[in-house]
């Protein structure tokens, strides 16, 4: 054979094999799929993720096919749709932390396609995390909230005594004693991400204790609409939720998902996506909040600069001294903590909250 006949037949096989991969890399949309833990109207996380959905096909167009599921309850439901998604789609998405054993499962049984699991842990070579820092919002609103009680009495109805919400409890506490010493916190665990029901129960049980301020780590608009109907203040979660309390509201931390998402499934479509974990923040674009209303001037001027200090690392929500609830020292003056595993892991009240810790 000729040199020049094999240099054209290497040339053909190098064109082939290009264009197979052009073919793959390009040409088809990418399937991504989403697991939601709620409705898409719930109007708090889950609205706020199926935003971000928005924001991917308003950017890429016929590039990319989403199916979703919403409502879909942690355990075995989850596994069960989960690995149906993955059987049609390049990329699943799972939007609560209970999806984590479920999609590691899954994950497991379909090595070729990419799994994206929200606020968990677990990696592995298909699998991402991501989440964002809640806990710096949470500390914006923890000031407000020194600042506007009248009875010193907060109420925070919590979902499920994980890291993420722990975080959230400390952060707003230790931001509301350094502008109030004299505030308490008073907690209710509702052990559900969403049930307006079970939610409203516990704001009553809270206004009942004496709070007239509300704070929420759930994810329906319950909790405001019954802070308006009590004409006391609330903060919104995860979405803004001022529509829901318009005398009521304060401020909503708002969560933005959509850059993330366009990232990830680009990096689909281009060929680039690796496993990684990634931990946003205020800094980053991935938390916002609303505006802020029924509040004075000079309160909302200090939750403002408290926002920007956090944007521009000047500001962290866990800065020494701080001691544990039982009085034991975790940071000293001046000190943060590494983020894993003290603020990854964390496990233990801050002191001066005198609610019992969760079982």
């Amino acid at each position: 054979m000729s040199n020049r006949r094999l240099s054209s037949i290497l040339k053909l096989s190098l064109l082939s094999a290009i264009m197979a991969f052009t073919s793959n890399v390009f040409a088809d949309p990418v399937k991504a799929a989403f697991v939601y833990i709620g409705p898409v109207g719930d109007m708090g996380w889950t609205y706020q993720h199926h935003d971000g959905v928005q924001y991917v096909k308003a950017n890429m167009g016929d590039d990319v096919e989403i199916t979703y599921v919403e409502s879909v309850p942690e355990g075995s439901d989850a596994e069960r749709v989960i690995s149906k998604l993955a059987r049609k789609n390049d990329i699943v998405f799972t939007t609560s932390f209970g999806y984590m054993n479920p999609t590691i499962k899954v994950a497991e049984q379909f090595p070729d396609v990419k799994f994206e699991h929200a606020t968990g842990y677990m990696r592995a070579d298909n699998v991402s995390v991501y989440s964002a820092r809640f806990y710096e919002n949470r500390h914006v609103i923890g000031k407000i909230a020194g600042r506007m009680t009248k009875t010193n009495i907060v109420g925070y109805v919590a979902s499920f005594p994980i890291p993420e919400v722990i975080r959230g409890i400390n952060a707003a506490f230790l931001a509301a004693r350094s502008v109030n010493p004299d505030v308490e916190f008073k907690i209710v665990w509702a052990y559900t991400w969403f049930d307006p029901g079970k939610e409203a129960d516990a704001a009553n049980a809270l206004i009942a204790q004496g709070a007239d301020i509300l704070m929420q780590h759930t994810d329906s608009t319950a909790i405001m609409a019954i802070a308006e109907e009590n004409g006391i203040h609330a903060f919104g979660q995860a979405s803004d939720m001022s529509a829901f309390g318009p005398n009521a509201h304060l401020a909503s931390i708002i969560d933005i998902w959509g850059p993330y998402y366009l990232k990830r499934i680009q990096a689909v479509k281009d060929g680039t996506w690796e496993s990684t974990d990634t931990f946003g923040g205020a800094e980053e674009g991935m938390l916002v909040l609303s505006s802020m209303s029924n509040m004075p001037k000079d309160v909302q001027g200090q939750a403002e600069r408290t926002f920007k200090g956090i944007v521009n690392g000047l500001i962290n929500p866990f800065t020494g001294p701080i001691n544990k609830q039982d009085g034991s020292p975790w940071l000293a003056e001046g000190e943060t903590p590494p983020m894993f595993p003290d603020v990854l892991t964390m496990d233990f009240y801050v002191e001066g909250i005198d609610s019992q810790y969760p079982n």
